[in-house]
C-alpha cells in the first residue's frame, strides 16, 4: 500500500461517523503542510484547496472495499489501524491536526483554510460569501494576473499533477499545448483526457499538436547528452523544417492567449524536444516576446 495513503486511513480512525468530502480534503491539506515533504499537493479548486491525486486514492480504496462513500461522506470498512504503521514525526503530526482542526466542520474549516492560505481560495465561487471583505480582498490579491506575453515551457517528470497544475496558475498560463507525438502517460493524471480535463477545471485551454511531437520508436537508447544531441539534430532537419505551419500557428496562439506553455515529459530542457520548438518559434521574425522554461 502506498505510505500515503496510511495517513488517510489514519485521520479516518479518529471519526466514528466518517467525513464529508470537503472536510476531508482540508483535513489531508492541512496535515500535509505540516510534512517536509508532503505526500499530497493541493491546487486551488471551486471549494478551495483540492488534490486530485487524493481523490484518485480514495476511489482506489473504495474500489478494495477498505472504505465506503456514505450520503455523509467517507467512512471505514477496514478493522486494521495503519496509524500504527505511521513514522513517528507522522503521527505527531496526525495527532496535531486532529487536536487542532478535528472539532472544526465543513464551513470552519474552509473559512479557516481561506483565512490562512488565500492562494488556495482564487479559484473559489465561495469565498466572497464567508469571508470578511477584507480577507476577500487578499484572495482576490493572490490571484497571479499579468498582460506580459511568455512562451513558457513545462515538462512534468519528476513532479505531482498538483505541482504541476500550480506552475501553470502561478505563471497564469491560459493555454497548454501538449507537443507530444503520443500524449499517453503511465504517470497519473498526464495522459490527454485526463490533463485536459483538469485544465478545463482550473480555466486553461488545453490544444494537442502531435506533428511537432517525435515518434516513440526514435526515442529508445537514450543514454547519455549525445544521443538526446543527435536525436534532436535529426529533429531539427526534418520535423521542424516539415511543420513551419503548426509553429506559425502556435505563435498565433501565443498573440491570442499571451501566456501560453507548451508541454511534455522531460524535466531538463536539454533533454526535450519542446526547447528546440520553442527555440525555433522564437527565431520567427515577428516573435517579440520572452521564452521561459518553468
Amino acid at each position: 500500500m502506498f505510505y500515503r495513503r496510511k495517513l488517510v486511513f489514519a485521520l479516518l480512525e479518529n471519526f466514528e461517523n466518517g467525513l464529508e468530502k470537503t472536510r476531508l480534503q482540508k483535513l489531508v491539506f492541512l496535515l500535509t503542510n505540516k510534512q517536509k515533504n508532503p505526500d499530497y499537493d493541493f491546487v486551488p479548486y471551486r471549494f478551495g484547496c483540492y488534490s486530485y491525486s487524493l481523490k484518485a486514492d480514495l476511489q482506489a480504496m473504495i474500489k478494495r472495499d477498505w472504505i465506503t462513500l456514505t450520503e455523509i461522506g467517507y467512512e471505514l470498512k477496514t478493522e486494521k489501524k495503519y496509524y500504527n504503521e505511521l513514522r513517528p514525526v507522522d503521527k505527531k503530526i496526525v495527532d496535531d491536526t486532529i487536536s487542532l482542526y478535528g472539532t472544526m466542520n465543513t464551513e470552519q474549516i474552509t473559512k479557516h483554510t481561506y483565512l490562512n492560505f488565500p492562494y488556495h481560495a482564487i479559484n473559489s465561487t465561495i469565498a466572497s460569501n464567508i469571508l470578511p471583505e477584507k480577507y476577500y480582498i487578499r484572495v482576490q490579491e493572490a490571484k497571479p494576473k499579468t498582460d506580459e506575453i511568455i512562451l513558457f515551457t513545462i515538462g512534468y517528470e519528476g513532479i505531482s499533477l498538483e505541482e504541476y497544475l500550480n506552475r501553470l496558475i502561478k505563471n497564469d498560463v491560459k493555454l497548454l499545448v501538449d507537443v507530444r507525438r503520443n500524449p499517453l502517460s503511465q504517470k497519473y493524471g498526464f495522459s490527454k483526457k485526463l490533463l485536459s480535463g483538469f485544465c478545463k477545471n482550473l480555466d486553461i485551454d488545453y490544444l494537442h499538436i502531435p506533428e511537432v511531437g517525435i515518434d516513440s520508436s526514435k526515442r529508445r537508447e537514450l543514454n547519455t547528452q549525445k544521443d538526446y544531441d543527435v536525436l534532436f539534430d535529426d529533429y531539427n532537419k526534418t520535423v521542424l523544417e516539415e511543420t513551419k505551419e503548426n509553429q506559425a500557428h502556435i505563435l498565433a496562439l501565443l498573440k491570442k492567449y499571451k501566456r501560453i506553455a507548451l508541454t511534455c515529459f522531460e524535466a531538463e530542457t536539454c533533454q526535450c524536444h519542446r526547447t528546440h520548438l520553442a527555440e525555433k518559434i522564437k527565431k520567427s521574425p515577428t516573435f517579440k516576446y520572452k521564452l521561459q522554461h518553468i
